[in-house]
């Protein structure tokens, strides 16, 4: 009786192997002296992969002034750093000395490499670029900006906006003690937070509809950040002079508070909130 149950367990161990190809599988894994043909069988070998990602990039060049286009780079990124600018110096480097960009710290210090990337606003060298399993990444110049050349806009406008507001400690009263730097309390100088990191790389006011519209009269996000940076000075004493000057229609008011460009600030600003402050002292007037 033993050995009839034995012949039949052996018989439907074997019928089991032959009708099932994995099981069968793991029977020959499982041989100490299987072959190697047989091992590729089981688990074939990995073949290297490229990861290859296409940049998208805005080109124009105004000694051929033909229409603009975007023009294809094919990179593998297992060559190359992790950040957009990274990218672009390599493409620079090995595909095309022709392009044109601007990048000075790569630390997000300079604001240099401000450009539109894949629809946002942001500094080439703090953006990450995307999987390449999430297609192409465009790069194109700030947005509603005259462009130069490829991805350098000109700036003119901004800078000059940026001067009107007087972006400098100004006082009325000798200093007491002169040649010596002059002091706030902990208190005053921590209202200053949230906008001296400001490194004017206009990611916020490019993404601005308001500035879009009135770029000649909306000073903008950045200018009125910085506005508002000094009207909250201790330090300063022309407070009631200052808001006088944004107190204009277009200067200030041209604002909406959508926020366009706290999303697109790469410092984690919020120009919009800025704003709002200065508006409030117009209804109120400044804080003795």
């Amino acid at each position: 009786m033993a050995s009839s149950l034995l012949r039949r367990g052996v018989s439907l161990a074997r019928t089991t192997a032959a009708a099932s190809p994995s099981t069968a599988a793991r029977l020959v894994a499982a041989r100490p002296h299987a072959s190697e043909a047989e091992a590729q069988k089981v688990e074939p070998k990995a073949r290297p992969t490229t990861d290859v990602k296409t940049f998208q990039i805005y080109r124009w060049n105004p000694d051929n002034p033909s229409k603009p286009q975007l023009q294809d780079f094919q990179i593998d990124l297992k060559e190359c750093g992790p950040m957009v600018l990274d990218a672009l110096i390599k493409i620079k480097n090995e595909m095309d000395p022709s392009l044109t960009f601007r990048r000075s710290c790569r630390e997000g210090i300079c604001g240099s490499c401000a450009m539109n990337i894949d629809g946002c606003n942001g500094l080439a060298c703090l953006t990450k670029i995307p999987e390449s399993s999430a297609g192409p990444t465009m790069i194109t110049p700030l947005p509603h900006m005259f462009v130069i050349k490829d991805l350098v806009v000109d700036m003119t406008n901004f800078y000059n906006q940026y001067k009107s507001i007087e972006p400098w400690l100004k006082r009325k009263s000798p200093p007491e003690n002169p040649g010596k730097e002059i002091l706030q309390s902990k208190k005053d100088r921590a209202k200053l937070d949230g906008m001296y990191e400001c490194i004017l790389c206009a990611c916020c006011s490019t993404s601005c509809p308001s500035y879009w519209w009135n770029p000649e009269s909306y000073l903008g996000p950045a200018a009125l950040l910085h506005a508002n940076r000094w009207i909250s000075d201790s330090r300063d004493e022309y407070t009631k002079e200052r808001l006088d000057a944004v107190n204009d229609e277009f200067k200030l008011y041209r604002c909406h508070t959508i926020l366009n460009c706290a999303r697109a600030c790469p410092k984690g600003l919020n120009p919009g909130k800025q704003i709002q402050n200065i508006k409030g002292l117009q209804m109120s007037g400044p804080a003795a």
